[in-house]
């Protein structure tokens, strides 16, 4: 389940504290607000391009990620955020990944740079975002003892995600489906 870094292998891992995208359309739609610790960072690169639409995917793909961050942060499969930003596949699969950090009885700390995002519109409210993350810098923690284990990982930090959006009622792109690749070519920088 984790590598050798004890990083939990795929883990969305990061959190909205630099620079969310997501930040101007929080109140909107009645977002849940997520607020993560001053020691979980995310870097956001070059996700705005420019038109409406995609920018709007993009933002709530960043919220996505930050409400799974929050809910490993806070240790609940529960969290408001799963379910308002997931659904389908995805949310049982993101349920899941929180459960697995809490079997595992870890949290995390550090920074995350998310980059190269690839937003395809396809009609009918439905999207996909491919983007990469780089996890270098960010490291698991012990839940109980508050350890966090810095050794090196012989696994790559680089990540590759390839996602599937719909868009509800109430305007929010919610993530239907999530594949993740580590060690993808395509992300290491």
């Amino acid at each position: 389940m984790t590598d050798s870094n004890g990083k939990i292998a795929g883990a969305d891992t990061g959190a909205s504290a630099s620079a969310s995208p997501s930040a101007s359309a929080s109140v909107a739609a009645g977002r849940p607000k997520i607020t993560l610790p001053s020691d979980v960072t995310d870097k956001y690169e070059d996700w705005k391009t420019g038109d409406a639409a995609k920018d709007a995917v993009l933002a709530d793909t960043a919220a996505r990620i930050d409400a799974t961050n929050d809910a490993i942060l806070r240790g609940d499969t529960g969290a408001p955020g799963l379910s308002f930003y997931y659904r389908d596949k995805a949310l049982s699969d993101a349920v899941a990944w929180v459960q697995a950090y809490l079997d595992a009885n870890l949290s995390f700390t550090g920074a995350t740079r998310y980059y190269e995002p690839k937003v395809t519109m396809s009609g009918g409210g439905t999207a996909s975002v491919v983007y990469c993350s780089d996890e270098s810098k960010g490291f698991n923690k012990n839940r109980k003892t508050g350890k966090v284990d810095k050794s090196s990982s012989a696994q790559s930090p680089y990540v590759l995600y390839n996602t599937r959006l719909a868009k509800n009622g109430k305007g929010v792109w919610q993530t239907t489906n999530l594949i993740s690749k580590r060690g993808d070519k395509t992300c290491a920088a």
